[in-house]
């Protein structure tokens, strides 16, 4: 599948299906997560947007929050990097 047509979520799936089928990809994604993205995927992070990838372990567990102010989906979509429908940019930016 074309990266682009993919969604925010299906993205997410894809780096953690290849996290977990690839260590080196794991830590290179862990070590410099826009970089290892934009080298793999080919998309490229907006200046100023932070990606943070986090790892599970038996004794620790991530909570993800969302913003506390109030943007709708089509601004929260946007923030994240995604088209208002929920869908990567075309231009591979995200």
């Amino acid at each position: 599948m074309d990266i682009r047509t993919m969604t925010v979520g299906a993205v997410r799936e894809r780096l953690i299906e290849m996290a977990v089928e690839d260590e080196t990809f794991r830590a290179r994604l862990l070590a410099d997560p826009k970089e290892t993205v934009s080298d793999e995927l080919g998309i490229k992070a907006p200046e100023g947007f932070t990606l943070m990838v986090h790892e599970e372990a038996a004794n620790i567990s991530h909570l993800v929050l969302p913003p506390s102010s109030q943007l709708d989906e089509a601004a929260l979509a946007q923030a994240a990097g995604a088209g208002g429908n929920g869908q990567w940019y075309h231009t591979s930016t995200w």
